[in-house]
């Protein structure tokens, strides 16, 4: 396409930017938009998906056929195959009349699967039926239905990882991802950043009636800089606080970083994905690093409780088991403590005391202790057993609301119920 075509589709639909990679993913959307392909529409959370899809409706023969978006992800497990698909009166309970599903309203048009990576197993298998024959059955039927419909579907997911993982079916990832499209990331659009931050401090002057916020050179560069982990939507976000609650129309450096969260500078290490085009990250990975950052932690307020018990005696593990002396284990301020390892101390005259042999007198031998320090081995906890104490700790935290949980771990809803089963968390 060239440059004014592709200015144009961007005035249409409200895009913003002139990125060369931004630029690629909308001359993909209108080339294909004439077929009947299926489209994959991948790219991190907030980036702006959901704009790609109606540019592929708006340019195709489907363009006065109806257009339907579904968040996968935000729909119950047990219910979606109602929405999808539709169901016949009775077959489930509260099921009191037929209801036509999606793909049944669409037909003629297009539906937008967004979070498709979140769908059921069991729904996995209905769409790629759907995508492959045009076919369908409603919950509680055993007759056939036919529908014309143009599936464009988009995740966030490493669809790669969930595949292997078993989440996620290796044949419908090829039937959906025939025509892939890869949004980029803001981070990667350094010079469209100022732009979105005027453009959207426009929006905010003329909703709230105020005059729009400007940036000095210095917060220009700072913004351009950051890593803007929410992308599109985060700065947005922080273009309307900025617009609200600043009195200073003219926002310099000191300012805007009041309002950039550390998270996104000081946030913590991520896998990539093996393929070099592939920018997504794990989200469940964060979860596991999170709680060994956590168990590193709890590992060292201990050492720091029992040498206080101790009065200032150092502890030297010498087996794979220990055991502490009953005048500790009986203290209330050490109900944390377990025997699991073998604690004994070494004096001048006995190089090494069982602390079991003297629990009685353990107070005697406070003058003569020397340390020896020796690496202590932990037993490893399964990656499953810290996901679960991350989930139960995020959980504990936000008083069991499972939105704010799952925003939290940055995972979705249905990812986070799915978890809490698995797990057997109350």
């Amino acid at each position: 396409m060239q440059p004014a075509e592709i200015q144009a589709v961007k005035q249409r639909f409200g895009i913003i930017g002139n990125s060369e990679a931004l630029n690629r993913a909308i001359d993909i959307a209108v080339q294909v938009a004439p077929t009947d392909l299926s489209v994959l529409i991948t790219g991190e959370s907030g980036v702006g998906k959901e704009s790609f899809p109606q540019i592929i409706h708006y340019y195709s023969h489907r363009k006065h056929g109806p257009y339907i978006a579904v968040n996968c992800g935000a729909i119950p497990e047990g219910t979606i195959d109602s929405e999808l698909f539709g169901h016949e009166k009775g077959s489930f309970t509260g099921a009191t009349a037929d209801r036509k599903g999606y793909f049944e309203v669409a037909d003629g048009g297009t539906i937008f699967l967004d979070e498709v990576g979140e769908l059921p197993l069991s729904t996995q298998v209905r769409l790629l039926r759907v995508l492959e024959t045009g076919e369908f059955i409603k919950v509680g039927s055993s007759k056939t239905l036919k529908t014309n419909v143009r599936v464009v579907a988009a995740t966030n997911l490493n669809m790669s990882q969930a595949i292997r993982d078993g989440r996620f079916r290796e044949d419908l990832y090829y039937r959906l991802n025939t025509v892939p499209i890869n949004i980029p990331p803001l981070r990667e659009r350094k010079e469209d950043i100022v732009l979105l931050f005027r453009k959207f401090a426009a929006d905010f002057a003329e909703k709230y009636n105020m005059p729009a916020v400007r940036l000095t050179e210095g917060a220009k560069a700072l913004l351009s800089n950051y890593y803007w982990n929410g992308n599109v939507r985060q700065l947005k976000n922080i273009t309307e606080q900025i617009s609200v609650i600043e009195q200073k129309r003219e926002i310099d450096e000191q300012t805007l970083r009041v309002y950039l969260p550390k998270d996104d500078v000081e946030r913590l290490p991520a896998l990539l994905s093996s393929q070099h085009d592939e920018k997504t990250f794990n989200n469940e990975r964060e979860i596991l690093y999170q709680v060994l950052f956590d168990m590193k932690k709890d590992m060292n307020d201990l050492k720091a409780l029992v040498h206080d018990i101790m009065g200032g005696q150092h502890v030297e593990v010498k087996h794979d088991e220990i055991h502490y002396p009953s005048a500790i284990l009986n203290r209330d301020d050490n109900a944390i403590i377990t025997p699991r390892k073998t604690v004994e101390f070494v004096t001048e005259k006995q190089p090494v005391v069982d602390v079991n042999t003297y629990a009685n007198d353990v107070e005697t031998y406070h003058d003569d202790v020397e340390y020896q320090e020796v690496e202590e081995q932990q037993k490893p906890m399964s990656l499953q057993d810290m996901e679960r104490q991350m989930i139960i700790k995020t959980l504990e935290k936000y008083k069991g609301r499972r939105k704010a949980a799952a925003e939290e771990l940055q995972i979705s809803e249905r990812t986070l119920y799915r978890k809490i089963k698995e797990y057997g968390i109350e």
